[in-house]
């Protein structure tokens, strides 16, 4: 058993709460052994990204959470030569800062990009510590889970069923990793691609219009309908190329693509259906 951090990205709406209430708690604080004093700036153990999705006018927000995995198998913990990382009962990953010689291997080791920090002044790492500290004196959340207004965050006992569920329906951020994280993330982004169908004679746009979206590796489709904008949103694509084909009852049919949602979502523009 042990605790585990839920994040529902779909529900952020990126108040940044949860990043101020965690520089409330460990900004001027010495929680040793636990943690000493985060510096007032230059660090963020739980720092909100802002991630701009695709080009105006089909643009979407997500707000990501970097934040320390706490994993089962820690990187950091086996490149740590000093003894200083350690997993505790509770599967809570703590850097010792009274035993940490500020050597750095474990932000090298780390395959999580800028989750541990190095503090120049103290010569230590430091990180999220799902704040040990209070759960040791019987709080049930952690300083951010507790501050957000929206339930963006469950933090809890993996042993709960509430708890085992949401997990259930979540995914881990890296799952090619072999860490086993215990953060875990509902709604994590995937890719789209997105346009405007219209009929270029009546200067109109489509509604109703059929945009289908076929995996050229896989022949997976996905299938949605203009709205009365015209616009359409082929959202929860795996990354790869797709086809696109675009009908409506008494235009031509157009094909579109291949459109490659690999690297980036996707907006196709304005898309011309011509009148059979």
């Amino acid at each position: 058993m042990g605790k585990v951090l839920i994040i529902d990205l779909a529900i952020c709406n990126g108040c940044h709460n949860c990043q101020i209430a965690c520089k409330d708690e460990h900004c001027a604080n010495d929680w040793s052994p636990i943690a000493k004093p985060q510096p007032d700036t230059g660090q963020f153990w739980n720092k909100v990204v802002e991630m701009e999705r695709g080009s105006v006018p089909k643009v979407q927000v997500t707000y990501h959470h970097s934040i320390c995995q706490h994993c089962e198998d820690a990187p950091c913990m086996k490149a740590c030569n000093a003894g200083a990382i350690y997993r505790r009962a509770d599967g809570i990953v703590i850097i010792d800062p009274n035993k940490c010689k500020g050597n750095q291997l474990c932000l090298e080791a780390c395959p999580y990009e800028n989750v541990i920090y190095f503090n120049d002044d103290l010569n230590i790492a430091q990180k999220c510590t799902f704040c040990a500290h209070l759960i040791d004196r019987g709080w049930t959340e952690t300083r951010c889970s507790d501050a957000c207004p929206t339930g963006a965050f469950t933090f809890g006992d993996d042993t709960d069923p509430a708890i085992k569920a949401k997990v259930a329906a979540a995914s881990l951020l890296k799952p090619g990793l072999a860490t086993r994280p215990r953060v875990y993330y509902m709604n994590l982004p995937k890719k789209w691609v997105a346009g405007a169908v219209y009929d270029p004679q009546a200067d109109e746009c489509l509604e109703g219009a059929t945009v289908t979206a076929t995996n050229t590796a896989t022949g997976a489709k996905v299938t949605v309908s203009t709205d009365n904008y015209g616009d359409f949103w082929l959202k929860g694509l795996e990354d790869g190329s797709y086809t696109l084909l675009i009908e409506k009852a008494g235009y031509l049919a157009k094909k579109l693509g291949p459109v490659d949602a690999t690297a980036a979502d996707q907006n196709v523009g304005d898309v011309e259906l011509w009148k059979a």
